[in-house]
């Protein structure tokens, strides 16, 4: 206690959360200054770092002495700034990096967490109150934002090399992605399965990256990329369907029409839909999924959810959840299997 009377360790963490926005504005700074890549350059010190980024050399210090403190560099202005592991995740055009995702949730995503106690009053996107439009709709207006909001996912999307191995992928032969963005994941399954052949469904505005991916990585012979609206439709006759953090953007309703075409199309009873979403536990001792739940509200209006709200959101669609795998970073690979012969048929 203090002299006041004052708790001392809760108000140590009240200073601690309040000031966690700090915290990632400077992570941001850094990645729109190009510190990290400036520094693998050469520029070691405060004065060069802020000549190469044509910034204020005490401004410079000044973020890099915070930056070495939260452990995102080492070493000081004197002897000279170094690179840590979380540094090297910054740089530009490494096959890890993680600078996109930071420039996207420095940028639009931090505006939009300003909206944060409209979001929670109203229950509808905090994205849309502040950029007056939607995210789907920004992404598709926005010249280059569809583009930047793929990086961003690509550069969170490290559990993705899970996937091929959490599941049996030998028991098919096609494989659909619903909403498969960069290609990321699809490229990843392909890679590791050759005796898959795919097809990957996006909006049109999506669909460069995507093909960009699959060539770079030498899948684009098995992969076939259309345009579409999943909710509308999805493709017929498919013994595994991805879907990838959708879910998560949209309401019950909509999920269960979504999963429904799913059923539906597939090609036989031996078909299975794969979910990658993050799980709200049960205890709710895992931060990471509650802080995406809220984000997701922020953004879209969406949610992430618990395993017996996919229980009954799978229900209505005429599927049953088969199994659970966890996969990196708190996300979880549900698989999903037909409930019964006849129904949604």
């Amino acid at each position: 206690m203090t002299a006041n009377g004052t708790d001392e360790t809760a108000a140590r963490a009240v200073v601690d959360i309040v000031t966690g926005t700090w915290r990632s504005q400077a992570l941001y700074a850094a990645v729109a200054l190009g510190l990290p890549d400036h520094l693998a350059e050469g520029h070691v010190t405060s004065a060069s770092l802020a000549a190469r980024a044509q910034a204020d050399p005490d401004g410079v210090l000044r973020l890099m002495r915070l930056l070495v403190a939260i452990g995102v560099f080492d070493g000081d202005d004197r002897t000279g700034y170094r690179l840590t592991p979380i540094s090297q995740l910054l740089r530009t055009g490494t096959a890890t990096s993680m600078r996109e995702m930071c420039r996207l949730y420095g940028e639009e995503f931090h505006q939009a967490w300003g909206s944060v106690v409209t979001a929670v009053r109203t229950g509808r996107s905090g994205f849309e109150h502040a950029f007056d439009r939607t995210l789907h709709e920004y992404l598709a207006e926005v010249p280059g934002a569809g583009q930047r909001f793929l990086d961003a996912m690509n550069a969170g999307s490290a559990f993705f090399a899970d996937v091929p191995a959490a599941f049996d992928f030998t028991r098919g032969k096609t494989i659909a992605d619903l909403g498969g963005g960069s290609g990321n994941l699809m490229s990843t399954v392909l890679e590791a399965h050759p005796h898959l052949h795919g097809v990957l469904v996006d909006k049109e505005h999506m669909l460069p990256v995507a093909r960009n991916q699959l060539v770079a990585r030498g899948c684009a012979d098995r992969c076939e990329v259309v345009a579409g609206d999943i909710f509308e439709a999805v493709p017929k006759d498919v013994d595994f369907y991805l879907l990838s953090r959708i879910l998560q953007d949209w309401d019950d309703s909509e999920c269960i029409t979504l999963l429904t075409h799913c059923r539906r199309a597939m090609a036989d009873e031996s078909a299975r839909v794969l979910i990658l979403e993050r799980v709200i536990p049960d205890s709710g001792t895992e931060v990471l999924p509650l802080l995406w739940d809220l984000h997701l509200l922020m953004m879209a209006g969406g949610r992430e959810r618990t395993l017996a709200s996919y229980e009954s959101i799978l229900d209505g669609a005429g599927l049953r959840l088969e199994s659970v795998h966890p996969l990196a970073l708190e996300t979880t690979l549900l698989v999903a299997a037909p409930a019964r012969p006849d129904r949604s048929r």
